[in-house]
């Protein structure tokens, strides 16, 4: 059982849709804890790896390991990123922008993600 989600949420996890930029809640979000994925409750990035990337969504330069997984666009012009635990959508994933020294710019749908702070316990991870 995955927690209960929005439309909009359902949109983007279930659905691989895209928010609009600078729209979504943790684009300029800066606290310290763990961002997971609001399907299944799945580490994915540390808030010290989000970066400002200035491209209107949350962006990471790395992840928790084993937690995100790497799916060609069928066109090949893209990467997309999904949650390793339920499959539900994130975003995308760049390379060779020269952003950070990891040069790698995970752009996540703030609503594909919600955030824990350093001094809260992680929820149990939920799988189907």
């Amino acid at each position: 059982m995955y927690n209960s989600l929005t439309e909009e949420e359902k949109n983007v996890l279930e659905n691989a849709h895209t928010e609009r930029p600078f729209s979504g809640e943790y684009d300029a979000f800066y606290e310290e804890g763990t961002f997971l994925c609001r399907k299944c409750n799945n580490p994915l990035f540390s808030s010290k790896a989000k970066f400002n990337a200035n491209c209107g969504w949350p962006a990471f330069d790395d992840h928790f390991e084993d937690s995100v997984e790497r799916i060609s666009d069928p066109d090949g012009s893209r990467t997309e990123i999904r949650c390793a635990n339920c499959d539900g959508h994130l975003g995308h994933v760049f390379e060779g922008e020269g952003l950070t020294e990891k040069d790698t710019r995970h752009c996540v749908n703030s609503l594909s993600i919600r955030f824990v702070s350093a001094n809260e316990d992680l929820p149990e991870l939920l799988r189907g």
